[in-house]
């Protein structure tokens, strides 16, 4: 018998779909929804092993049907799952960014609950504009003419460029041809507006004069892309908004620039080197661009502040519709903005509760978290000083200085991580030198119990 006649001969030792998912579905608890699919999804990648000679499964009807199931469980779980952020990466991209203040998700609940007054006057009772509050917020935390909010940062650039700048050239130095994360790259970004991209001056040096000497009658803006995720070192040079905004003015040419993150606060007092967004416009720029999530702890959205002439044209620029942002986000933005406007960012956004972490009140945690890691036996556990980072594609080079657990396994500390992250919620840490660590500074106080469960759960 050839190789193909006992591929063939296991492939019939198979069970079919419905009897497999009915086989796995026994004992209650699971969709058949999700059995059926997750039967399916077995069957096909245990055929395509078996037939690719790569694997030798075990065909028996109790391991597949025990394999159904793990795979419906994970069908049926939330999407996305809540998980518990040890690594100390403040705004984790891959974890979500910025979490919510609970009352900004408490706003966005009620929002969705139920219906409301998304765009209605109540004294009218006329159609009303779905941002127009949220305008005065951002109007009112700046003291820019004009603001608008779109889905997300990259979109308000799309909009910008596309409202300002279709079929004309943008002037962009070089050295700020930034990529993003996700491999999104801000040339592809332009073209995808319609617009030109108009690339001056070399990667590290820039100067006023390839500003001048590019300007046309073909320019349609000038944008200046803060270098929000790299620093640039060396033998460099570049124009800031100051000295380009007089050349923007007498050419009447917009001046842009695209913060990626940003915040309504100073932070420079608490060592963190990072002024309020809206000090471009100070600068000179006609509107500034940046992101409602990241630093400025809401939701994801895109937020562009300025000049009322260009942020109007945006406005009205049909592609501002399909970049709108929902009643969740405008709930949780609304109410985030209007923490600040009440003094209560520090204490009431989790970003900069984790930034502006106090050096006392991190190594109280740390301490009980290693006093109790420790009590449990299994492993070497100590408390050592290790750097948190911003994350986000924000503040590259800044270091925030804090302990950490150390705990060193018997074993290998990949695997425990990976553990970790199956725990029920999931824990993310940070895995060094043959070590795990856990960083205090994104933990929040009723997330350490939890912490502390799931590496106990491994070890019983």
């Amino acid at each position: 018998m050839d190789r193909s006649d006992g591929v063939n001969a296991r492939f019939r030792q198979l069970p079919a779909v419905d009897r497999l998912a009915e086989l796995a579905g026994q004992g209650g608890g699971l969709a058949r929804w999700s059995l059926l699919e997750a039967a399916r999804d077995l069957l096909d990648s245990t055929r395509a092993a078996m037939h690719a000679g790569t694997d030798s499964p075990d065909l028996s009807l109790e391991v597949l049907a025990e394999r159904v199931r793990a795979l419906a469980r994970r069908l049926q779980q939330p999407c996305p799952r809540r998980v518990l952020n040890a690594t100390g990466v403040v705004l984790h991209t891959n974890l979500g960014r910025a979490p919510l203040a609970q009352g900004a998700a408490r706003a966005a609940a009620t929002a969705a609950a139920g219906y409301s007054d998304l765009e209605l006057d109540l004294e009218t009772g006329e159609r009303g504009s779905r941002l127009d509050r949220v305008r005065k917020l951002l109007c009112l935390l700046s003291g820019a003419e004009d603001a608008l909010v779109v889905n997300n940062g990259a979109a308000a650039l799309v909009l910008c460029v596309d409202a300002l700048a279709a079929g004309r050239e943008v002037l962009l130095s070089r050295g700020e041809l930034v990529e993003i994360g996700g491999s999104f790259r801000l040339p592809e970004i332009l073209e995808s507006s319609r617009a030109q991209l108009r690339e001056i001056g070399t990667t590290n040096r820039t100067h006023l004069w390839d500003y001048q000497q590019a300007l046309g009658p073909e320019t349609g803006l000038i944008l200046k892309v803060h270098r929000s995720n790299f620093e640039l070192r060396g033998f460099t040079h570049e124009v800031f908004l100051r000295e380009l905004a007089p050349l923007a003015r007498e050419r009447g040419v917009p001046l842009v620039e695209d913060r990626g993150s940003g915040t309504f606060l100073d932070l420079r007092p608490h060592g963190i080197p990072e002024r309020e967004a809206w000090s471009g416009l100070r600068e000179g720029a006609d509107l500034v661009l940046f992101s409602g999530d990241k630093l400025l702890g809401g939701p994801q959205a895109g937020i562009v502040l300025g000049s009322r002439k260009w942020v109007e044209r945006m406005r009205r620029s049909p592609l501002s519709r399909a970049l709108r942002v929902d009643k969740l986000t405008l709930a949780a933005l609304a109410w985030t903005l209007r923490a600040l406007l009440e003094g209560r960012g520090q204490e009431s956004l989790p970003v900069l509760r984790m930034l502006l972490a106090s050096p006392e009140e991190l190594q109280t945690r740390a301490e009980r978290l290693a006093k109790e890691l420790a009590e449990q036996g299994w492993a070497k556990v100590s408390l050592e000083n290790q750097g948190s980072v911003v994350g986000g594609g924000a503040l590259p080079e800044l270091e925030l200085a804090g302990p950490v657990v150390r705990i060193e396994p018997d074993g290998s500390a990949s695997e425990l991580a990976r553990g970790l992250r199956g725990a029920e919620p999931p824990v993310l840490v940070r895995v060094h030198k043959d070590a795990v660590l856990v960083d205090p500074r994104t933990l929040q106080d009723s997330e350490l119990e939890a912490v502390i469960e799931a590496f106990a759960s491994l070890f019983r």
